[in-house]
This record gives structure tokens, sequence and C-alpha cells, in this order.
């Protein structure tokens, strides 16, 4: 039914999942890489060793950092969604972004045949909330069709969110500890 009015539940509600799927990250992330990265290093040798090291010397606080600042990239695409009902560009690049993150967790779980960050709210919480709010976007009249082009794009997007959440934060930290 077109033109149904799209509620906070859709916009906000991203913000909502992402935090629930974050916290899992946030709990299982460094000590997962600490006990996983060799293992890992020797089963896929074709990743390059500066993505070893760089996963090897990940803390917990630059991770939760990195988490703080890609809170605030969701939390302005849910706010664009709420004040747009829905239509934001930005908004709806991010829920697809979300849902095609949780695919990926999924794709790593399977890859390592086992429990990996993120796997368990991927198809608990990311992949049914964005589903849902695809849905009610549709019902709203407001979701762009879908284009592989946009999963291109969100896929992309998502992932120079992430690599920027990683920069500002290591900067951030290192500015802090350059002052204190």
């Amino acid at each position: 039914m077109s033109g149904e009015r799209v509620g906070a539940a859709v916009t906000w509600g991203l913000l909502g999942a992402w935090v629930v799927h974050d916290l899992e990250e946030l709990a299982t992330v460094p000590g997962w890489l600490r006990r996983n990265v060799p293992q890992l290093r020797k089963r896929f040798p074709q990743v390059p060793e500066r993505v070893w090291r760089r996963a090897e010397t990940l803390g917990a606080a630059e991770f939760a950092t990195a988490v703080g600042v890609m809170g605030v990239v969701v939390g302005t695409a849910s706010a664009a969604g709420r004040l747009t009902g829905g239509r934001s560009g930005l908004y709806q690049s991010a829920l697809t972004g979300f849902g095609l993150h949780g695919v990926m967790h999924m794709a790593q779980a399977a890859a390592v045949r086992g429990c990996t960050p993120g796997s368990v709210t991927s198809p608990l919480v990311v992949l049914p909330f964005t589903l849902w709010a695809r849905g009610r976007l549709r019902k709203a009249g407001v979701l762009r069709p879908p284009r592989p082009r946009d999963a291109v794009a969100g896929t992309a997007a998502a992932a120079k969110a992430t690599v920027a959440s990683h920069v500002v934060a290591r900067r951030l930290l290192g500015a802090a500890r350059r002052t204190s």
C-alpha cells in the first residue's frame, strides 16, 4: 500500500539495530583476533601480510573509538532518514550497507567454519531489521528500486566508512597520547 507513513522505528531503528550488533563486536573483536589471527594467517596465505599485522595490533581502545565514530555516521544517516520520511539517499544507502555488512559477517563465519565477531547478531538482528525496514519503505512508496550498482555502492560506502572510522580513531588516540 503506497503512501504509508514511515515511522521512527524504521529510521531510528537502524541506529538501534546497529548498536545491538556493534555491542557484540565490541565484546568479541579484540580477543577473537588475538586468538585466531595466527591460524587465519596460515589458512589464508593469499591475504597480504600488512592486513594480518594490522589485525594483530588492533587494540580494544582503538576498536571502541572506531565504533563510536561509526556510530556518528549511522546516527547521522538515521536522522536523515527520519527527517525525510525514509527518502534520504544517505539513510537508504546506510540501510543497504548495514544489511550487506550482515551478509558479509555470515560469509566470514562460513569461511572460517565457526563463530566470528558479528555472526550471532547478523542473522538475528541485522538481516531481519534490514528486510523489515526495506519492506516498510517499499509500502510507503519511498524505497528506491534495487539496482546491483546500489549494492556495490552500499558495500563500498560501508567499507570506506569503516576504514575512515579506524583512521579517525587512531588519530584521536594518538593525539590523546601526545597530550597526556
